[in-house]
């Protein structure tokens, strides 16, 4: 009985994260962050988790500004629709990737449903299946999603846009049955340096010894990782610990060779633990 209802506490934290992120009440670490770095930094990730049967175009704007934004929010966001594109073409297909800067004066911000000013726009494409208008229109809705149950939670797309309007921007989507999708995503310029390593997030949080074998542990509830760092860690395996899918999937994606994986089923990131282990 204990096990199963810290089983439903960790389900709930989990589901609630989720909530707060579409309610735009989640807890954001917003830093000057260079947008062109930050994708081209994730290109390879990307590549690797769509597979070879995609290709991936990464188009990078020439100097676009700074924005205030959570990095690693922002990673996740990005993986999370290149997943989505993956998804939509099971045949292959091609994924577009860009950034480009735009200016918003009073009337075209009032359509965007956002401030008037200058923003940096993050824009995923992809020629798939793309959507019906009845689904397109419940694309932010919270649980709704076509993929098969035990598959996603719906939150996806939900997620990315209470990221996205906490962090002061919005987000856009276009699809057409057949014809594929474009989302993007508008965050604010900023107007102020960046530090060098700004879009450059850590994988992991612990480096792992020589000595044993190495186990990947992710899981977003920090009592449980360090629950089983403390026990495995007695047992002198090496060990890496993450707090979500994205971090855990650039670990796997790494030249660290991992012999074993012990992940949480709800995480944060994108992906559950079953998709990142997949991937």
């Amino acid at each position: 009985y204990l096990d199963t209802a810290q089983g439903a506490v960790k389900r709930a934290a989990s589901l609630t994260h989720r909530l707060l992120a579409f309610s735009r009440r989640q807890t954001l670490d917003p830093r000057p962050t260079d947008v062109n770095r930050l994708m081209q930094g994730m290109g390879e990730l990307i590549q690797r988790t769509v597979g070879p049967g995609i290709s991936v175009d990464i188009l990078a704007a020439p100097g676009p500004w700074p924005t205030l934004v959570d990095a690693s929010q922002l990673e996740n966001a990005l993986l999370n629709l290149c997943i989505n594109a993956r998804d939509a073409m099971p045949e292959g297909g091609r994924i577009s990737i860009e950034t480009s800067t735009l200016q918003l004066d009073a009337g075209s911000a009032r359509a965007q449903e956002i401030t008037e000013g200058e923003y940096v726009v993050l824009t995923v494409t992809d020629n798939g299946t793309g959507m019906t208008p009845d689904t397109l229109a419940k694309a932010f809705d919270p649980f709704f999603t076509t993929k098969p149950i035990g598959q996603g939670t719906g939150l996806g797309l939900s997620m990315i846009y209470g990221f996205a309007r906490q962090s002061g921007g919005q987000v856009r989507i276009s699809s057409e049955p057949a014809r594929g999708t474009t989302v993007q995503i508008y965050l604010p310029r900023y107007h102020g340096d960046i530090d060098e390593d700004s879009g450059e997030g850590d994988a992991s949080a612990v480096v792992p010894t020589e000595s044993g074998e190495t186990i990947l542990i992710v899981d977003d509830e920090p009592s449980v990782r360090m629950l089983l760092m403390e026990v495995l860690g007695d047992l002198d395996y090496s060990l890496i610990e993450a707090g979500d899918s994205l971090s855990g999937l650039k670990v796997l994606r790494s030249d660290v060779h991992i012999d074993l994986l012990i992940t949480d089923v709800g995480l944060p990131g994108g992906m559950n633990g079953r998709q990142m282990a997949d991937a």
